[in-house]
């Protein structure tokens, strides 16, 4: 038996940066398809386990944003066979049980920092989803979903015992060939609802251009209660947010449009600004007694908070309500992007959510721009074929905002909130402001990255020596916490001044200058990150629990600070050579 790549076979292939993983390449590569993650190797500097005892975890992703934790096997087979081995499938039996039972003195050292945040998460509600995947490149078998059934089993009963509370939905997957597949195909596309539907209308009418098509209607508010029950946030896949849920305030305009929607129905159409529609095609179909609206496709653009606020109400709405809607058709990708974005930056509201058009970013993109091998979208979190296509100069930018987060002192919100330092203002203003450029951008950026590569060189030798040194063997140590690249880059940072052997007055205006490359930029990194890295065991206690406490993160860094203070002396041409590289503008 043979086969043909496969569309996503080739994708992976073409890859190389994932070869680094081995047979975890394609549990990263699942997860990026499937949570469109930006940026993979930050995702798998915390999630990946580092050794032989693992106790069958391979993965272990959490989430706590998204509310969602995978606990992954992977397996990769060079020859093609008919399924995968099931029992591989069990063995995710035993890691389920070792990371949510035992107690966590017994786990293996590389399993521990997992173990107690993935509790910690799921103890504070910050969980909803929990998934067990058997991730390979073989066809899905009957044998392997009879054991994952069991798992399920297994998890659900474990997480009801131990959090009787809690609302945790448990599921397993077995991520195949042929689920793979669909996942890729899914990334060329930001239309995920393919269905067709027929809608009842009254009236409408079409524009048409040489770039788009677009039908402006009304339709019955019932059917967007249809849709939501049937797909859920699915629906606003082309949308940079999905249903932000409601409260029951006056000043809360989902609990408002719920309210409109069972109270006042007839007047939903003159209260309600309406949705906009992404669509494959749409076609107006008049009969004798009824016109209707054939829909393949369906992506909302605008209306997410709308659609959800209809979706969840308990019963589906009166026939009178109707909802202001235009269905807008194009073959063009990249007007596909800029309806995305302008009909996502009208107000207040999304103005938080997506940054790419306020005037800092554009700054900072044409800034990068300038850079040699640097490229920097500002905002965007990955277009739907980014996923898969990237471009190897790329900073991505939820990466970018840890990075910055992180260098000015703020571990805990690098680690836990990535998503809060585009969504708050607040948040957003005290990393990305007018004294932000974009070398200082690149100069954070590449300390993360230089601080990653150094866990997984170590992780690296760890796998193929059988003795590391002991301070070798303490930093692997501190790695294996959660959070812990990103104190990591706090702690450095916050030395900056020893580094330099001066006053640094404002911290963005220190960079490598407009000519370093990011990649020559973590190389300049490099030699600092290796003198202080026997400091990280000052940063232990910090890392304890998880990153959590930002009191006992700073008493860690100002611990880590005075050490490199006293032994600058020793260390002074690392650090004379590094200054020679950085330059402090005025």
């Amino acid at each position: 038996m043979s086969a043909e790549p496969t569309t996503w076979q080739a994708a992976l292939e073409a890859r190389d940066d994932l070869a680094q993983y081995g047979d975890n390449r394609l549990g990263l590569f699942a997860l990026e398809l499937r949570f469109s993650l930006d940026d993979i190797h930050s995702v798998a500097a915390e999630s990946v386990t580092d050794g032989s005892d693992d106790k069958k975890c391979d993965l272990i992703f959490i989430d706590r944003e998204e509310g969602v934790a995978v606990v992954a096997q992977c397996y990769f087979c060079d020859k093609d066979k008919r399924s995968a081995p099931a029992n591989k499938a069990s063995d995710i039996n035993t890691a389920v049980a070792w990371l949510l039972q035992r107690d966590v003195a017994e786990l293996p050292e590389r399993l521990r920092s997992a173990a107690t945040e993935l509790r910690s998460a799921i103890s504070d509600g910050d969980i909803r989803r929990f998934e067990a995947w058997y991730v390979h490149n073989l066809p899905e078998s009957a044998n392997v979903e009879d054991e994952l059934s069991t798992v399920a089993a297994t998890a659900r009963t474990t997480i009801e015992a131990l959090h009787p509370t809690s609302k945790v939905v448990v599921s397993t997957s077995e991520i195949g060939r042929d689920k793979i597949e669909s996942w890729y195909l899914e990334t060329l596309s930001p239309i995920l609802v393919n269905e067709e539907i027929k809608i009842d209308i009254e009236s409408g009418f079409s524009i048409k251009t040489e770039n788009w098509n677009a039908y402006v209607t009304a339709i019955p508010a019932r059917v967007l209660h249809r849709l939501y029950a049937k797909n859920k946030t699915r629906l606003f896949s082309a949308n940079v947010r999905d249903y932000l849920g409601s409260r029951n305030s006056d000043v809360n305009i989902n609990s408002g449009i719920k309210r409109t929607a069972q109270s006042s129905p007839e007047d939903f159409w003159v209260f309600n600004n309406g949705i906009t529609v992404l669509t494959h095609h749409f076609e107006e179909i008049v009969g004798k007694s009824r016109r209707q609206l054939l829909v393949r496709g369906i992506s909302i653009v605008n209306g997410a908070q709308t659609t959800g606020a209809i979706g969840s109400l308990p019963k589906s709405p009166d026939l009178s309500a109707l909802v202001p809607a235009r269905f807008v058709q194009t073959a063009k990708p990249e007007l596909i992007y800029d309806i995305i974005q302008y009909n996502n930056s009208q107000n207040k509201v999304t103005a938080s959510d997506f940054r790419s058009t306020d005037r800092i970013q554009k700054r900072l993109r044409d800034e990068v721009a300038a850079i040699p091998n640097a490229k920097y979208e500002g905002g965007r979190r990955g277009g739907h074929k980014d996923v898969i296509e990237r471009n190897k100069n790329l900073l991505p930018s939820y990466t970018v905002g840890q990075a910055l987060a992180a260098y000015n002192q703020d571990p805990l919100t690098a680690y836990n909130l990535k998503s809060e330092i585009w969504i708050s203002d607040k948040t957003y203003s005290r990393f990305f402001n007018d004294d932000t450029t974009g070398a200082h951008l690149v100069l954070c950026y590449s300390l993360l990255r230089s601080v990653e590569e150094a866990k997984q060189t170590l992780v690296a030798k760890s796998k193929i020596e059988t003795e590391l040194t002991l301070q070798e063997d303490q930093l692997l140590s501190y790695f294996r916490h959660r959070g812990s690249t990103y104190l990591f880059v706090s702690a450095i940072a916050a030395c900056m001044e020893t580094f330099l052997g001066k006053r640094i007055a404002v911290p963005q205006r220190v960079s490598f200058g407009v000519k370093t490359p990011p990649k020559q930029a973590a190389q300049h990194w490099g030699d600092v990150v290796k003198v202080v890295s026997p400091f990280c065991q000052q940063l232990v206690d910090a890392l304890s629990d998880g990153l959590k406490s930002n009191e006992r993160a700073q008493k860690a860094i100002g611990t880590f600070r005075s050490l490199v203070q006293a032994t600058s002396g020793a260390n002074s041409e690392t650090y004379r050579k590094f200054a020679r590289s950085v330059v402090v503008s005025k």
